[in-house]
């Protein structure tokens, strides 16, 4: 039986079996390029998950804190910088933790604790002040203030749980008060013509509101909270400094000094840095910082934590599927 014969119109000529052919095997390429460069990609994200998942153990397992084992006697550092504030460097939790680390090592003569920073929150520094008390009631060391640039409001409120305070003849020391700031823009939301529209269940509950008046009763009601902190504060610096303070009527005010009249007020011990206080008073001239510092791991995973995160969900989601 004879073949059929397709007509010459129909029948494929060699370029176009070839052309055919070449597309398809270009198609080919580029799909295996594509998934190849995509596992790649795969690779390269859990390449650095993986990294950072064994430096986070890594510095979790060493620990964050400048301190070591037991060691020769030496001047342990807490170094208290920048705002005290919840999540900040100088917050209780990371404060906290390098002094228990600081009190612990047998080999710590004295905790000195080098302060420079304008003050924050009075709850963060009542924490450290309280614990301050507690770990040289524990462990019977004494706990030095050494001042550099600034210590004041929350931080002084710090530093006053230390036996003795050293500052630099130009620190700025004190600011012994509490505020609560803000804005109000009622006058000129009247002026634009813009209305402010609060709801609230509760007479008082938007009473911070800047865009809202603020009644009389409301701002008694504050300063009733204000003045009761200042009171606070002013017991914790009494309890601290007893006798030693010269009490006038604006050492509570709120203002600030020098650390030349700091000393001469009593809110300060003497003239002094960090090595002056080691050597001649601690008697241990060697020194040992146990601040909690950010190790490799922590700053990796804040630089690189959700950029990896991201690349390897999105790489998850985006595996080629098995056929």
């Amino acid at each position: 039986m004879s073949e059929p014969h397709l007509p010459p119109s129909e029948t494929p000529s060699h370029k176009t079996v070839w052309e055919r052919d070449t597309l398809e095997r270009l198609a080919f390429a580029t799909l295996a390029e594509q998934r190849a460069s995509r596992r790649w990609r795969i690779f390269f994200r859990m390449a650095w998950f993986a990294l950072a998942v064994v430096l986070l153990w890594t510095g979790i397992h060493k620990g964050g804190v400048g301190g070591s084992s037991p060691s020769q006697p030496h001047t342990a550092v807490v170094a208290i910088k920048g705002e005290i504030a919840d999540g900040a460097d100088a917050s209780a939790e990371w404060v906290v933790t390098a002094l228990r680390a600081a009190f612990e090592d047998e080999g710590s003569q004295a905790i000195v604790l080098q302060i420079n920073s304008p003050g924050g929150s009075p709850v963060q520094a009542g924490i450290i002040n309280d614990e301050i008390r507690r770990l040289k009631e524990k462990h019977k060391k004494p706990v030095y203030a050494v001042v550099e640039e600034s210590c004041a409001s929350a931080a002084y409120y710090i530093a006053v749980a230390a036996d003795e305070i050293y500052v630099d003849k130009a620190s700025i020391v004190g600011s012994i008060g509490v505020l609560m700031d803000g804005f109000g823009f009622t006058g000129l939301m009247d002026k634009l013509g813009v209305e402010r529209r609060l709801m609230t269940a509760g007479v008082n509950k938007g009473f911070l509101d800047p865009f809202s008046p603020q009644t009389k009763p409301q701002r008694a009601h504050a300063q009733t909270l204000l003045d009761q902190i200042h009171r606070q504060f002013i017991q914790v610096v009494r309890d601290g400094r007893g006798n030693r303070l010269k009490e006038t009527p604006e050492l509570f005010s709120g203002l600030f000094w020098s650390g030349e009249q700091a000393v001469e007020l009593g809110l300060a011990d003497g003239l002094g840095n960090l090595d002056y206080v080691a050597r001649e008073i601690v008697k241990a001239e060697d020194i040992i910082d146990y601040t909690r510092h950010d190790n490799v791991a922590e700053r990796l995973a804040k630089r690189f934590g959700a950029a990896i995160g991201e690349g390897a969900v999105h790489a998850l989601q985006t595996m080629p599927a098995v056929r």
